[in-house]
C-alpha cells in the first residue's frame, strides 16, 4: 500500500512538472512570427494536482482577457532576416576619425583589437561577437590627426578575425581630403569631434561615398542646411548613427503604438542623467589621475581645430572638447540626440514649432561653457503634443523616457512597460471589472527572452536602460551599431534609403540647433517653416 501511495505521489509530481513545462515551452509558429505571448509568473510551492491545473487555467484566461482588451491578442510581427546573409562584394570602408566610438565602430563591422579580443575572452562576451554577421566589408582608410589612434586603427583594420585576412591593404591617410580622392574608398565613417561632422559630410558626399555620419549631424545652421542640399542632389546612401531603432523592443514599441494602446499622446518626457567626470566629459585623466598620452608632436593641433577659433594646442580641449561651444552642443548634441531619435522614429513628430531651453553649470565649476542641468520644451501645437527633455550631469537617478498617452502610459528604454491610465477611456470597463489594475504595468517585453509579457503584479517590475548597447534576435544578443552599420551597407548595396536618412537627420539637425540657440539667445525661438530657418 505504501508502495502504491509512493507511486501516486511520483505520478502527481511528474504531471505538475509536465504542466510547468508546457507554460514555459515557446510554440512553434512563435518563433516564425514573433506574436506576442502572454506570460505572468506563477507561485508553484504548496499548489498540487487539480488546484495547481485550476490555476493555470485562471492565469491563462486572464492573460488572453488582457491581451484582447488591449487589442494585441492578434499582434504579429515580421520575420527578422538577420543571419541569412549571403556572400557579398566587398565594401571597402574608410574611418575619419579613430578615438573611443569608433573602436566601437570597428567591432560592430567585424573588427577588434587583439587586446579587447582578450578582454572579451576573460569577460565571456567575445561568443556573442563572434556570431554576429560577416558583413563582407574591409577596412580600408584610417585617417586622423593623433599618430597614436591612427596606429591602433591600423591594428584593429588589420585584425578582421571574423572573415579572416582582408585582400585589401589598409592605409593611413593624414587628412581627410586625401581619403575622400582615394578612388579604392568606397564610403566613409565619419566619427570626429562633431565640429568638422558636417564639413566632412558634405565633402565626403561630392566626392561620391557613402557616408555613415555620428551624431550630431551639424553644428551650425548653414552647415545643416548645405549637408541636406548636397545629400539630395547625391546619389550617396546616407545614414546617421542612431542605432535604437534596430532593437527588438523598438519594433514592438513601434507595434504597440500603432495599434493605439496608449490612446491620444499629448506628453513625451525624456531624461538624461549621469553622475560621474567621465560622463560630465572629463576624460583627459587616465584611472590613475595621470595625463592621457599627446602633444603637440604627434597631434596635428591645426587640422583638429579645422575652422574654429585658433588658440594654443590644450590636452583639455582635445580630449574633453564636448565642454566647449566651439566644438559641441553639449547635452543637446551628445544626449538628447538619442532621445529625439527614439521619439521622432516612433512617431515621426519632425521640426517642432517652438523650443524653450534653460538651465546652467550647477555642479561642475571647471572651465565648461556647456551647461552641466539642462531643461528643454518643444512644442508641436499641429500635433497636440509637447516633448519635454531633463538632463542633469549630478544625479544617477534613473528617470526614463515616457510617452504619455489618455489612455496608457509607455516607458521606453532596454524594456517596455506598459500602465494603464485609472482615468482612461478605453479601457474603463476592463479596469471597473477588475481585469486591469492600474497601480502597476500591465504589460511589459523583457528583451532577454524576446518575447512580450502581460503582467498582472506590482512584483513584476522592469527596470530599464537607454535601448543602445544590445537587442536579442531568434534568442542570440546582438550588438545594435553592428545591426545598424549592416542596414546602412545593405542599402547601399540595394539602392535603398536607411532608417536614419538624410531627412530624419535634418528634422533632428533643426530640433538641436533650436534648443541650442535658445539656450544661447535665453529666449523662445521658432521654425519658419517657409523660409526654412530658425527665427
Amino acid at each position: 500500500m505504501e508502495k502504491t501511495n509512493n507511486n501516486s505521489k511520483e505520478e502527481n509530481l511528474n504531471e505538475q512538472s509536465s504542466l510547468l513545462d508546457d507554460i514555459k515551452k515557446t510554440p512553434k509558429d512563435i518563433s516564425r512570427r514573433n506574436v506576442l505571448k502572454a506570460f505572468a509568473g506563477i507561485p508553484v510551492a504548496g499548489l498540487f494536482g487539480f488546484e495547481l491545473l485550476k490555476k493555470i487555467n485562471y492565469d491563462k484566461d486572464k492573460r488572453q482577457r488582457i491581451l484582447q482588451e488591449l487589442g494585441l491578442d492578434k499582434m504579429e510581427f515580421s520575420i527578422p532576416d538577420y543571419g541569412r546573409e549571403q556572400k557579398q562584394d566587398i565594401i571597402r570602408v574608410g574611418i575619419i576619425g579613430f578615438g573611443q566610438r569608433a573602436e566601437q565602430l570597428s567591432a560592430g563591422l567585424g573588427f577588434m583589437h587583439p587586446e579587447e579580443v582578450k578582454k572579451r575572452e576573460n569577460n565571456n562576451t567575445l561568443k556573442s561577437w563572434l556570431e554576429q554577421e560577416n558583413l563582407h566589408v574591409a577596412i580600408t582608410g584610417i585617417c586622423d590627426v593623433f599618430d597614436l589612434h591612427a596606429e591602433r586603427g591600423l591594428t584593429i583594420a588589420n585584425n578582421n578575425i571574423l572573415s579572416g585576412a582582408s585582400p585589401f591593404p589598409v592605409k593611413r591617410y593624414h587628412t581627410y581630403q586625401e581619403m575622400l580622392a582615394d578612388k579604392d574608398i568606397d564610403a566613409v565613417i565619419i566619427a570626429t569631434p562633431d565640429h568638422h561632422h558636417a564639413r566632412i559630410a558634405i565633402d565626403a558626399t561630392k566626392a561620391g561615398k557613402h557616408v555613415y555620419l555620428e551624431k550630431s549631424i551639424a553644428h551650425t545652421e548653414e552647415e545643416l542646411n548645405e549637408l541636406y542640399r548636397a545629400v539630395k542632389d547625391s546619389h550617396i546612401t546616407f545614414q546617421l548613427g542612431h542605432q535604437i531603432t534596430q532593437s527588438t523592443v523598438f519594433k514592438q514599441a513601434k507595434e504597440i503604438i500603432d495599434k493605439n494602446v496608449l490612446g491620444k499622446i499629448t506628453l513625451i518626457e525624456t531624461t538624461t542623467n549621469r553622475n560621474t567626470a567621465d560622463g560630465a566629459w572629463i576624460r583627459h585623466l587616465d584611472s590613475k589621475g595621470n595625463l592621457k598620452p599627446g602633444d603637440e608632436n604627434n597631434i596635428d593641433w591645426k587640422q583638429w581645430l579645422g575652422h574654429t577659433p585658433h588658440i594654443p594646442f590644450s590636452i583639455d580641449r582635445f580630449y574633453n572638447w564636448t565642454k566647449w561651444f566651439a566644438y559641441d552642443t553639449g547635452m543637446i548634441g551628445q544626449l538628447f540626440t538619442h532621445e529625439f531619435d527614439a521619439v521622432n522614429q516612433l512617431l515621426r513628430i519632425g521640426i517642432p514649432k517652438s523650443v524653450s531651453s534653460s538651465g546652467g553649470i550647477y555642479y561642475w565649476k571647471d572651465n565648461r561653457e556647456i551647461p552641466d542641468s539642462l531643461h528643454c520644451i518643444f512644442e508641436y501645437p499641429d500635433r497636440d503634443l509637447t516633448l519635454m527633455y531633463s538632463g542633469n550631469l549630478a544625479s544617477s537617478r534613473n528617470r526614463g523616457r515616457v510617452f504619455m498617452g489618455h489612455d496608457a502610459s509607455m516607458e521606453l528604454g532596454q524594456n517596455i512597460k506598459i500602465t494603464v491610465d485609472w482615468n482612461s477611456t478605453q479601457y474603463k470597463k476592463g479596469i471597473a471589472s477588475g481585469l486591469i489594475d492600474t497601480n502597476s504595468p500591465i504589460l511589459s517585453f523583457n528583451p532577454n527572452a524576446g518575447e512580450i509579457d502581460a503582467v498582472t503584479s506590482a512584483s513584476e517590475k522592469y527596470y530599464a536602460d537607454r535601448g543602445l548597447t544590445n537587442t536579442v534576435i531568434s534568442g542570440q544578443q546582438i550588438d545594435v551599431t553592428h545591426l545598424h552599420l549592416r542596414e546602412w551597407l545593405n542599402c547601399i548595396r540595394e539602392n535603398k534609403t536607411p532608417s536614419a536618412n538624410i531627412e530624419v537627420a535634418y528634422e533632428e539637425g533643426v530640433t538641436c540647433l533650436m534648443a541650442h540657440r535658445s539656450y544661447l539667445e535665453k529666449r523662445q525661438v521658432f521654425w519658419d517653416d517657409e523660409n526654412k530657418r530658425i527665427i
